[in-house]
C-alpha cells in the first residue's frame, strides 16, 4: 500500500491565492445556480424590481414640479395633473413592491427547501467514518443556522444589490439632471463614506465567520446535552452541563457584540453623513434660489432625492454584513459537501444475487486511523508496502461456510466489533479484501448488498413512531400479520399486548418509552421481519434479562437455519451455540474451533472461559 506525503509547509504560493479565489467564483456560481429551476419567476421578479424602483424616483421630482409649475406658477391645472401622477406613481410603487416581496418570499423559500434536501441527501450517503468524525449537533448547524444565513443571502441579497444598485443609478442620473452643481455638493459626502464603508467591510469579516463558529458550537452541544441526559442525570453533571453551555453561550455573545459594535458605529455614521448632505443642500440650494439662479421645487427635489442617494449606500453596506455572513455559511456548507464518502459504489458495481452467506477475509487489516494524515506528519514511512501502526485488526485469514454461525470472541479492543463493521462494508480494510460468496465487497451495491444484511446492535436504536412503523424499518411493506409474528419470534408479544395502543404505542424518540430491554426485542423483531441472509448479532443479548435471551435464542435457532450468522458475545449459553469460535488478542486471531476443542486446548479461550464461569468472590 502505497501512502501520499503532502508538503504543507511555506508560505502560501500566488498559485495557492488564485486557487482560493477561483473556489470563491465557484461557490458564488454554485449558489446562483440554485436558483436556475426558477428562472421564470426570477424574471418576473426582476420587472416587479424595475417598476417598483422606478415609481419610487418618481414621487420627488413630482414633488418639485407640483411647487414650481403648479403653486408657484398658480396653474391649479398643472398642479392636479402633477398630483395625479404623483398619486399613481405611489400605487404603482405599492402594487410592485407587493409583487417583489412576495416572489422573493416564494423564491427563498424554495431555495431553501432545495438546499435543504440537497445536503440531507448528501450526508446520508456519507460513510460511517465521516459520522465518527463529525459531532451530530455540528451537523445540524450546518442544516438549520447556515442554510438559513445562505438563503438570506441568496433571496434578499441578490434583490437587494439589483434594487438599490438601480436606485443609485437613478438617483444620480437625476440629480444631474435637474442640477448638476446641487449633484456636486451632494457627491462631495462620497469619499467619506466610502473610506468608512470600507473600515467595515475590513473588520465586519472576521467577525460574521465568529458568530457562524459559535453557534455551530453552542447548537452541538445542546443536541449531545439532550441525547445524553441520562447519563448526565445518572451522574449528577447537570451543573457541569450548565456551566460550559454558559461558557459557549458567553462566547456566541461576544461574538455578536462584535458585530453589534460594528453596525452601531457604521449605521449612525451614515446618517451622519445624510444630515451634512442635507444641511450642504439646504445651505447651497436655499442660496442659489435666494440668488434666483434656481427654483425651489429643485431644492425640495434635491432633499427629497438625497434619502433616496443615501439609504441604497447604507443597504448595500448592510447587504455587505449579510454576504460575509451568507459566504461564511456558503464556505461551512461547502465544506461539507466537498467531502467525498470514503466508501463508494464502483461504477460497475452490481446488485448482488440471493446470497449464500460465504465470508472470506483474505489477510484483512484495517486501521481507525486516517493515513493520509499520519503520512503527512511523517508518521508513517511512504515506501511502497510500509506497515500503518496501531493496526485495529490486522492479517485476519479465515473463511464462514454458508449457514454457519460463528462466535467472535476475547477481550474489549480485540477487534470484534470491527470485523462486523468490515463485513457490512461500514469501513474497508487498508490491506487485504473481504469477500462474500467469491466475490469482493466492492463488486456490490452498497444498499443492495445490506439489503441482505442483518445487524442487530448493542443497544437497538429506536425512530420515533409506532412499533409496528420500528419493526418495519427494514421490510416498510409488510402487513401487521407480519409485523406481529416477528414480535411474537422473539418473545416480544407479552410485552406488546400489556401496552394501552398494543403495536401501534408510540415509543418516543430514541424509543424512550421503553425499556432497554424492550427496545432490544423490537430491534430483533425488525432484523427477523427483514429476512436477511446474513445476520451480525453485536453483544445482542446483552441488554435483556435472562428468560427473554432463551426466547429470543429459541426464535434464533429457527431464524439461523440456512443463514450465515457472526455473533459477538460473552455470555456462554450464545457462544457454547456456536458451530465455531474464533478468538481474537489484540486485533489478531489467537486461535479457532469448537467449544470443547478451545476448551481441550487450554489456551486463550479457556482462560476467558475461567473468567466467565468463576463465581465472584465475597467482597
Amino acid at each position: 500500500m502505497r501512502l501520499r506525503r503532502v508538503n504543507t509547509k511555506g508560505a502560501r504560493s500566488g498559485g495557492e491565492h488564485r486557487e482560493i479565489v477561483m473556489g470563491r467564483g465557484r461557490k458564488i456560481r454554485w449558489t446562483l445556480g440554485l436558483l436556475r429551476p426558477y428562472r421564470t419567476r426570477i424574471i418576473f421578479m426582476a420587472f416587479a424590481v424595475v417598476a417598483s424602483t422606478a415609481s419610487a424616483l418618481a414621487p420627488p421630482y413630482l414633488a418639485g414640479r407640483a411647487i414650481d409649475s403648479g403653486i408657484e406658477a398658480g396653474n391649479i391645472s398643472a398642479l392636479d395633473v402633477t398630483v395625479a401622477l404623483f398619486v399613481v406613481a405611489i400605487v404603482v410603487n405599492a402594487v410592485t413592491s407587493w409583487l417583489q416581496t412576495w416572489l422573493v418570499g416564494w423564491v427563498g423559500v424554495r431555495v431553501l427547501q432545495d438546499l435543504r434536501e440537497q445536503v440531507f441527501k448528501h450526508v446520508q450517503r456519507m460513510s460511517i467514518g465521516f459520522f465518527n468524525r463529525n459531532r451530530p449537533g455540528t451537523l445540524i448547524s450546518r442544516m438549520t443556522n447556515d442554510i438559513e444565513a445562505l438563503n438570506q443571502l441568496i433571496s434578499e441579497g441578490i434583490v437587494t444589490l439589483f434594487a438599490n444598485m438601480l436606485t443609485l443609478v437613478g438617483v444620480v442620473a437625476i440629480l444631474l439632471l435637474l442640477d448638476w452643481r446641487l449633484a456636486l455638493v451632494t457627491f462631495a459626502v462620497l469619499p467619506l463614506l466610502l473610506v468608512t464603508s470600507l473600515v467595515f467591510r475590513r473588520y465586519s469579516a472576521g467577525a460574521f465567520r465568529e458568530t457562524r463558529e459559535r453557534i455551530a458550537q453552542v447548537t452541538s452541544h445542546l443536541q449531545e446535552t439532550l441525547s445524553g441526559v441520562r447519563v448526565v442525570r445518572a451522574f449528577g453533571q447537570e451543573e457541569r452541563h450548565i456551566a460550559h453551555m454558559t461558557e459557549l453561550n458567553e462566547a456566541n455573545r461576544k461574538a455578536n457584540m462584535a458585530t453589534v459594535y460594528l453596525n452601531a458605529s457604521y449605521f449612525p455614521a451614515t446618517e451622519l453623513l445624510t444630515a451634512v448632505g442635507t444641511a450642504a443642500i439646504l445651505l447651497f440650494g436655499g442660496w442659489q434660489v435666494v440668488e434666483g439662479n434656481i427654483m425651489i421645487g429643485i431644492v425640495i427635489s434635491f432633499v427629497g432625492y438625497l434619502q433616496l442617494f443615501f439609504d441604497p449606500i447604507q443597504q448595500l453596506a448592510q447587504l455587505y454584513a449579510t454576504y460575509q455572513q451568507g459566504m461564511a455559511a456558503l464556505d461551512k456548507i461547502f465544506t461539507l459537501l466537498d467531502t467525498e464518502a470514503e466508501i463508494v459504489d464502483s461504477p460497475d458495481a452490481i446488485d448482488p444475487p440471493r446470497l449464500e452467506g460465504r465470508i472470506t477475509f483474505d489477510q484483512v487489516s484495517f486501521s481507525y486511523d486516517d493515513p493520509e494524515v499520519r503520512a503527512e506528519s511523517g508518521e508513517i514511512p511512504v515506501e511502497e508496502g510500509a506497515a500503518v501502526p496501531r493496526w485495529a485488526v490486522e492479517k485476519i485469514d479465515f473463511e464462514i461456510e454458508p449457514g454457519e454461525t460463528v462466535a467472535l470472541v476475547g477481550s474489549t479492543g480485540a477487534g470484534k466489533s470491527t470485523l462486523a463493521k468490515l463485513i457490512t462494508r461500514f469501513h474497508d480494510p487498508q490491506m487485504g479484501r473481504i469477500l462474500i460468496d467469491g466475490r469482493p465487497l466492492s463488486d456490490y451495491r452498497q444498499r443492495s448488498l445490506r439489503s441482505q444484511m442483518g445487524i442487530v446492535p448493542q443497544e437497538g436504536f429506536l425512530f420515533s413512531g409506532s412499533i409496528a412503523e420500528n419493526i418495519a424499518f427494514g421490510r416498510p411493506d409488510a402487513d401487521i400479520p407480519d409485523i406481529a409474528a416477528a414480535a411474537d419470534a422473539v418473545g416480544a408479544t407479552p410485552f406488546i399486548e400489556r401496552l394501552s395502543d398494543g403495536l401501534e404505542t408510540e415509543v418516543g424518540e430514541r424509543g424512550v418509552q421503553l425499556s432497554s430491554g424492550q427496545r432490544q426485542l423490537v430491534a430483533f423483531a425488525r432484523v427477523i421481519l427483514a429476512e436477511p441472509r446474513i445476520l451480525i448479532l453485536d453483544e445482542a443479548t446483552s441488554a435483556v434479562d435472562t428468560r427473554t435471551e432463551r426466547v429470543i435464542e429459541q426464535a434464533l435457532d429457527g431464524v439461523l437455519e440456512g443463514r450465515t450468522a457472526v455473533v459477538i458475545a460473552h455470555r456462554l449459553s450464545t457462544i457454547r451455540r456456536a458451530d465455531r469460535i474464533i478468538v481474537l488478542e489484540a486485533g489478531r486471531i489467537a486461535e479457532s474451533g469448537s467449544h470443547d476443542e478451545l476448551l481441550a486446548a487450554g489456551g486463550r479461550y479457556a482462560k476467558l472461559y475461567s473468567s466467565w464461569t468463576e463465581p465472584a468472590g465475597d467482597s
